[in-house]
Order: C-alpha cells, then structure tokens, then sequence
C-alpha cells in the first residue's frame, strides 16, 4: 500500500513560496499571536521542569532522570529560540506591509455620539479626544449633583411647610 503524496508545506516548493510571501498582514498577526502563545506555554513547561529538577549536588541522585530531564530542558529551550526567531521574522514582515501606512490616531478609530444623539463616525472631523469628553462628563455630572442637591432641598422646604400647615391646621380644630 502507498501513501498518498503529502502537500508541500510552507517550505516547500516554488509555487509554496510565491503564496507564503503573499500572505496579508492579517494573517501575519493571527501567526505572530499563535507563535506568542507558543512561547509563552513552552516557557511555562521550562518553568516547570526546573521546579521539578534537583541539581546534582553529591546527593544519591539517579543520573538518568537527571539527564532524560535535562535533554527535555535543552530541547524546551532550542524550541523556544526557533519561535523567537519565529516572532521576529514575522514581525519584520509586518513591519515591512505595513511601512507605506500612514498611521491613523487612535482617537479617531472610536467614534462617538454627539450631544444631539447622533452617532458620529466620520474620520474625516477633528478628532474628540478620550480626556475631552471625559471632562465633559465631569462637568454634567457636577451640574447635576448640584440640581440634585437643589432638589433636595426644595423638598425638604415643602415637607417642612407641609408639616407646618397641618400642624396649624390641626391647633385650629
């Protein structure tokens, strides 16, 4: 029985190539994000191995699970060179897509409402920053304890009154 071929992988052939240097920058981050969390897992496992490690230090030890661990320890650590190597190739790529991009504030990739309750998505206006309208905010917010406390106590003087004229209402009878 024979095996089926195998498809080239990305280090294949020319045809493997041509579509590994047409790979939009979208995919480049989803790669670099998956090669992230492969460090970071492989840096968790050597973590892990090191805790569980003791140093042969003349204590009766068994070298053979001293070395089957340190093997797994080298070979954590070349893997996780090859990965930094990975991440930087991919960052260098998308460094290299991304180089003609004028890059766009971030405050005018949030868009925000207008006092009148209309959204406001044009890039295209001056730009609200963040702190702006959280002063805004501030502000209405200050105005409106203050209304609150007025309200309070003007409340307060009705209920006073109110308590006044049934009081006389009630010496009267």
């Amino acid at each position: 029985m024979s095996t089926p071929p195998l498809a080239p992988g990305p280090f294949g052939g020319p045809q493997a190539q041509q579509a590994a240097r047409e790979v939009n920058t979208a995919t480049l981050c989803r790669i670099g994000q998956e090669t992230v969390q492969d460090i970071v897992y492989r840096t968790m496992e050597i973590f892990q191995l090191l805790r569980n490690m003791q140093l042969p230090n003349g204590v009766t030890y068994h070298t053979g699970t001293y070395q089957d661990r340190l093997t797994k320890l080298q070979d954590h650590l070349r893997q996780l060179s090859i990965l930094f190597r990975k991440l930087r190739l991919v960052y260098d790529k998308c460094n290299e897509n991304c180089g003609g991009m004028d890059p766009i504030p971030v405050e005018q990739l949030i868009p925000y409402v207008d006092e009148d309750g209309s959204k406001n998505d044009d890039r295209t206006g001056p730009p609200r920053f963040a702190s702006e309208e959280r002063r805004e905010i501030a502000e209405v917010n200050k105005k409106l304890k203050q209304k609150n406390q007025q309200l309070k106590q003007v409340m307060d003087q009705l209920r006073n009154l109110i308590w006044d004229i049934n009081a006389m209402l009630a010496m009267r009878n």
